[in-house]
């Protein structure tokens, strides 16, 4: 039967005691070439679906994905197209060139190579290099990367204050190259959740419902950005170079970065937590932060003109730090709410109890499978 939507119905049928069985569309199995005896995969969901899927593609060959650039392509370009690729999914990824490949154009391979999660060099050539994923589905649970951002990024925020309080030029270059860290997670979300919107294998290998893989993903992602401030801050140093800073400033910054890490900490709780309450809280806090830069600014515009612009970038990144907090906290609210929702609608429903009139009889009697 044909449901209201488009859906495929099939009547829950009973053989022997205990057995419960639902026919499957013809065109369904015969399009994926299965024959009677053949094996099917189960996996429930946490939201109460249940997914079927063949066992296919379990022991053959990954999919080999080629693609062709030029050697005068700009590096960066070059290195955000295979990042792309490499967020869709690829497993197998050819980088081929018209003619022999330029040592400029190896390198960024390489360099790719070097700074994501998974791909190896697999093969070399004049022409080409191969890149194959060598770290399986789901070599690290999707909770657990959100949480190693937030330490690495809370690290980085920290060190940058030191940093700029300090003059040490020595942390603000360390803050700036751990950023690559941060990123290479960023991107490693980005293709697990790419992957699970597409393969329902790779779904239920995550453990996770799709709402929740949307709300790691916006979490992942404001992660990066605050690590992006905290490089702006480290960069800062730099420009203020061997010039003093009145302390009374840097020590009000040093508070207020204090206050940003504190709700950043609170956010990232909320989220795992699902602790609406605290997550409003963070939201109003935020606020306060934000209604207090806006006294500091007239203040330190007051000083010479490398201090004031230095004072101001530090002080507007650690504005967006917190403004970044209150969005995880919106993040966390949202989430808290889905949840909710997805307890309530996956509890068990007790079988229905009908009085079996004629027509009801009639209705219910085992029917030979719809083809």
């Amino acid at each position: 039967m044909r449901t209201p939507g488009g859906y495929e119905g099939r009547r829950i049928q009973r053989t022997g005691g205990s057995t419960f069985i639902v026919s499957l569309p013809k065109t369904w199995v015969t399009s994926r070439g299965l024959v009677a005896g053949d094996v099917l995969l189960f996996a429930p969901r946490p939201d109460g679906s249940l997914t079927l899927y063949t066992p296919e593609g379990s022991t053959s060959e990954p999919a080999r994905r080629s693609i062709t650039v030029s050697n005068d392509m700009d590096r960066d370009h070059l290195f955000r197209l295979l990042v792309a690729e490499y967020i869709a999914g690829a497993t197998l990824l050819e980088v081929r060139t018209p003619g022999r490949m330029s040592a400029e154009t190896r390198e960024v391979v390489r360099d790719f190579a070097q700074h994501m999660i998974g791909p190896e060099i697999l093969e070399e050539s004049a022409e080409a290099v191969v890149l194959q994923d060598v770290v399986g589905a789901n070599p690290l649970p999707l909770p657990s990367v959100i949480r190693r951002m937030h330490h690495m990024v809370r690290a980085m925020h920290a060190d940058a204050m030191t940093a700029f309080s300090t003059h040490d030029t020595a942390i603000a270059q360390d803050v700036q190259a751990r950023d690559w860290e941060v990123d290479r997670l960023h991107w490693f979300v980005q293709k697990q959740v790419a992957v699970a919107l597409r393969d329902q294998r790779h779904l239920a290998s995550l453990g996770l419902t799709l709402p929740e893989c949307s709300t790691l993903l916006q979490a992942s992602r404001v992660l990066e950005r605050i690590a992006d401030h905290a490089v702006r801050v480290a960069e800062v140093t730099d420009l203020v170079g061997a010039t003093p800073v009145p302390r009374p400033q840097v020590e009000e910054l040093v508070r207020l970065s204090e206050t940003a890490r504190r709700l950043l900490d609170t956010a990232v709780e909320t989220l795992f937590s699902g602790d609406a309450r605290g997550a409003n809280s963070i939201l109003d806090d935020s606020e306060r932060l934000v209604q207090h830069r806006r006294k500091l600014l007239d203040n330190f515009f007051s000083r010479p003109g490398r201090v004031a612009v230095a004072l101001a970038y530090v002080l507007e990144s650690l504005e967006r730090t917190s403004l970044y907090a209150s969005d995880l906290a919106e993040i966390a609210i949202n989430h808290a709410v889905e949840r909710q929702l997805l307890e309530s609608t996956s509890k068990p429903v007790a079988p229905r109890s009908v009085a079996r009139t004629a027509a009801s009889a009639k209705d219910s009697a085992v029917a030979p499978p719809r083809a």
